[in-house]
């Protein structure tokens, strides 16, 4: 199954023409590497599956109550407004319309997503298929569920593919070692044994923040010192991988500006190492999104999608925000899997997306 083992490996980067220059940290990196370790202890002290005495799943009755906790910012700039203007009027015609185009852009939908909308609503009404006020909020919220769905695509880890890789990528503070650590102990709990590769090594205490959640896990973390080179530690972490018998590699990457042709280009090298490994790898490249940058995570995503073809997203801090309306912005245009959304700081508020339940979320008066 392992052929490879039996040839000579592959050279490892770090030694290569590509890349023979440590990073230097930035000044200042390490209070800031301070607080995320921080940040990772108090996550970490809150996680019910690090206690002797495992606690019950929680309801589906429960989360959807939390979901709606964590999106109230976005529901009261969003769909309450939507609902009060709506239900407000007496009669449908184009001026209402115009108003719901206006709402909806300025809750960060996006033009491509609003312009979908508004067009289908118009249709309805010059079909008079819209009698009332009531069908009107109905069909938006129908609309905006169906520009979901095709997003609603959960990660599913492939067993024929040993060790499954899982490369994470983003932007500084989009919180990318955050949401490893919470998926390796989601999969951790399915069953999944984990390696996971400390590749962002030019944060300040990055590889100690990511050790802090093997530790508490019991995950291997491959790591090498501040300023090695990244696609070295995940091509080390991979074979690590596979001598281990992983089911699942979990790689972390440096947070880059996605408007920075060169660290773009660093993300690519680490790509094509991994292919060198194995042409189908890298088999997932999760983009976490930081919710609150709203229009900019739509920038940041085609950015990163041009450059290392993303499969999945994950947007975190959704609790924190107001301009969750970029959701409906990122599935209009990209059409990618949104494979988790982060609803808060515990270790299991991590959470598969469904689309439904999500907009279900936002129109709950309750």
């Amino acid at each position: 199954m392992f052929s490879f083992i039996k040839k000579k490996p592959p050279e490892a980067p770090a030694g290569s023409a590509e890349s023979s220059s440590a990073k230097v940290p930035e000044p200042g990196a390490a209070d800031a590497a301070a607080e995320d370790i921080a940040a990772t202890d108090a996550v970490l002290s809150s996680d019910p599956l690090s206690t002797e005495e495992p606690l019950p799943e929680e309801s589906s009755a429960g989360f959807f109550t939390r979901l709606k906790q964590s999106l109230s910012k976005t529901r009261s700039a969003l769909t309450d407004s939507l609902s009060a203007l709506i239900l407000g009027r007496k009669t449908i015609d184009q001026d209402l319309l115009d108003d719901i185009e206006t709402q909806l852009l300025s809750a960060d939908m996006g033009l491509e997503a609003t312009d979908h909308i508004v067009t289908a609503l118009t249709q309805k009404m010059d079909r008079r298929q819209l009698a009332n006020p009531q069908a009107l909020l109905d069909s938006l919220k129908l609309e905006l569920t169906a520009l979901l769905t095709p997003c609603d695509v959960p990660l599913t880890i492939n067993a024929d593919k040993k060790p499954y890789v899982i490369l994470v990528v983003g932007v500084n503070g989009a919180g990318k070692t955050t949401t490893i650590g919470k998926l390796a102990k989601r999969l951790q709990k399915e069953g999944h044994k984990l390696v996971l590769a400390a590749g962002d090594t030019f944060r300040a205490a990055a590889v100690e923040q990511l050790k802090v959640w093997g530790e508490r896990n019991s995950v291997p973390v491959i790591a090498q010192p501040t300023g090695s080179d990244s696609a070295s530690v995940i091509f080390d972490a991979y074979q690590s991988a596979v001598a281990r018998g992983a089911d699942v590699l979990i790689a972390d990457t440096a947070g880059r500006l996605h408007t920075k042709d060169n660290l773009m280009q660093e993300l690519e090298k680490i790509v094509r190492v991994l292919k060198k490994l194995d042409p189908a790898l890298p088999h997932e490249t999760l983009l976490v999104l930081d919710s609150t940058t709203g229009q900019n995570s739509l920038n940041q995503a085609r950015s990163f999608h041009k450059s290392v073809t993303v499969t999945g997203i994950a947007l975190t801090k959704l609790d924190g925000t107001a301009k969750g309306g970029m959701v409906f912005a990122i599935a209009k245009e990209l059409k990618l899997p949104i494979r988790f959304i982060g609803v808060g700081e515990k270790v299991d508020d991590l959470r598969p997306f469904e689309a439904r339940q999500f907009v279900d979320a936002l129109f709950s008066d309750s």
